[in-house]
């Protein structure tokens, strides 16, 4: 059985800038994609309207994306106050890290230092 995958913001970006890498990368693994609605929303924050929008409302499609319920929020809270003093963890990367946590997915981000507390992430290329 394959692996889910959580992919993070950076590496979707790199997708849909037609990266190859990235579009390596992630076309290998379409069967196991997931994502956190916390990278939903950092994607929609920056998007173009028009092709750009279309494009990644198409890319989006291919993944389950987890929502925040309370449970993953006091998760990501907590790891934002354990983290963040020490290791700068902002708040989103707390919640897309509670999500791996929760779901027992394997990280793909190319940001390893933003999650220190997590012990299955992946960095798939360099930039």
């Amino acid at each position: 059985m394959p692996k889910t995958i959580l992919v993070d913001t950076d590496v979707l970006v790199d997708y849909l800038r037609e990266h190859p890498p990235a579009v390596k990368y992630l076309e290998s693994r379409l069967e196991d994609l997931s994502t956190s609605a916390v990278v939903v929303a950092e994607l929609y924050a920056g998007v173009r309207e028009g092709k750009e929008r279309s494009a990644l409302g198409t890319l989006l499609s291919l993944f389950e994306v987890i929502p925040i319920d309370v449970e993953l929020a006091e998760r990501g809270g907590l790891l934002r106050r354990d983290f963040g003093p020490k290791h700068g963890t902002g708040l989103a990367d707390a919640l897309i890290a509670a999500t791996a946590q929760q779901t027992g997915a394997e990280l793909v981000t190319l940001n390893a230092k933003h999650f220190p507390m997590l012990q299955k992430v992946t960095v798939p290329y360099k930039k």
